[in-house]
């Protein structure tokens, strides 16, 4: 049976000072990150355990994971960053930060025993990421070469580890569906016409031969390696400058084009053809809510360069001891089908399990039975592990 469930607004704040302001809400200027959630629980009903919800840019409480889970008699948080659904400035570094704090905050302060990570969607690398530094830490810097003190910083490391419909990396997701056919960053209606799989006159088609996908590729790679250059190029020359300018935000145009996408035969399940989390695909390409639309010059190094990028799943699992449960949904239309397999493997962690959703979509949009199903899945194996209460 369904608990009724009551939220309750949280607030954590830790000191820091950043050299110029990055984002809204009064994060780092003024000596604090003031961070904002939402608690999660079963009405009159006591935990010991904490599952916590994180996602990079978005706040995840009005979604239905989080909230099966609370109906399912879990204490759930979700835990927002600094850089809440915005995530144009937004450094993984930091963001591993906000989430120590966080636990730390629910450890100490509301006395929860043990603190169980979930990681869906985007959240799935960030809980890689954050357990790695937790249970090694060893980063001083950022891509940018600025200081971040995670090494020093006491993480405390989670208890367990879930990855639910999540993919391996932003940067990975990145060079899977950035749109190769642009020819010039400043000016996107200059393409490849046989690089374009949205125009009609385009010769391939789905199913796209081998030649073509490794083509594409290829191609994906090189556009965010010219991208990451001029980042470079631009902090390089802004340094050189001297002044107090250190910082640009700019446009990265069509970055939803991934072939899965039109050709279900590529790495199938069961997603819907010619689809995308986001919608239509070939809208979502150009629309504003596309991957890594707008970014700094800092985010694009921490967030979505491939060779850049410190939040690469697959080498933050393979150091990771914690437990892990590694759930993917089989009709999945946002995180492409191998990259939940792929961190299983790559997991270190001798009690690691992998289960699939069958059916399910990435927002399980409409599928009760199987949002049901997939809490199911957790609940069960936190339980297992005495975890659940």
């Amino acid at each position: 049976m369904a608990c009724e469930i009551e939220f309750e607004w949280v607030h954590v704040s830790y000191d820091e000072t950043s050299q110029f302001t990055e984002t809204y809400g009064f994060s780092g200027s003024q000596g604090l990150v003031n961070l904002e959630g939402v608690l999660i629980r079963p009405v009159d009903r006591a935990s010991r355990t904490l599952l916590v919800f994180m996602h990079p840019s978005s706040t995840l409480q009005l979604l239905p994971v989080p909230q099966e889970a609370a109906r399912m008699g879990a204490h759930v948080l979700c835990a927002g960053t600094r850089y809440a659904r915005n995530d144009t400035a937004a450094i993984l570094e930091k963001v591993v930060l906000d989430l120590g704090a966080y636990i730390r905050h629910a450890k100490a302060v509301w006395g929860y025993e043990k603190v169980v990570i979930v990681g869906w969607s985007g959240g799935g690398s960030l809980a890689l990421f954050y357990q790695s530094q937790a249970e090694r830490p060893t980063i001083t810097h950022t891509p940018a070469g600025d200081p971040v003190d995670i090494a020093g910083a006491g993480l405390i490391p989670a208890d367990a580890l879930v990855f639910q419909a999540a993919h391996i990396s932003r940067a990975r997701l990145l060079v899977d569906m950035i749109d190769p056919s642009v020819l010039d960053e400043s000016k996107p209606d200059i393409r490849d016409r046989h690089l374009d799989i949205y125009d009609i006159a385009n010769p391939n088609r789905p199913p796209y031969g081998a030649a073509f996908v490794e083509r594409y590729r290829a191609a994906q790679l090189a556009r965010v390696r010219r991208i990451t250059a001029t980042v470079k190029e631009t902090m390089a020359m802004l340094k050189d400058k001297g002044g107090a300018e250190v910082e640009r935000g700019f446009v990265t145009h069509r970055t939803l084009a991934d072939p899965r996408f039109l050709d279900p035969t590529l790495d199938p399940n069961e997603r819907k053809p010619g689809w995308c989390y986001l919608g239509n695909p070939e809208t979502a390409n150009s629309g504003p809510v596309g991957l890594a639309r707008f970014s700094t010059l800092r985010a694009w190094l921490s967030q979505w360069s491939i060779d850049d990028s410190q939040a690469d799943g697959l080498y933050c699992a393979a150091s990771i001891t914690a437990p892990m449960l590694v759930i993917e949904n089989t009709a999945d239309d946002g995180v492409p089908q191998p990259h939940p397999r792929m961190i299983f493997e790559a997991a270190f962690s001798h009690d690691k399990q992998f289960e699939r959703a069958v059916d399910a979509n990435h927002y399980y949009a409409g599928q009760p039975q199987q949002l049901r199903q997939a809490t199911q899945l957790v609940q069960t194996w936190l339980r297992d592990r005495q975890l659940s209460c």
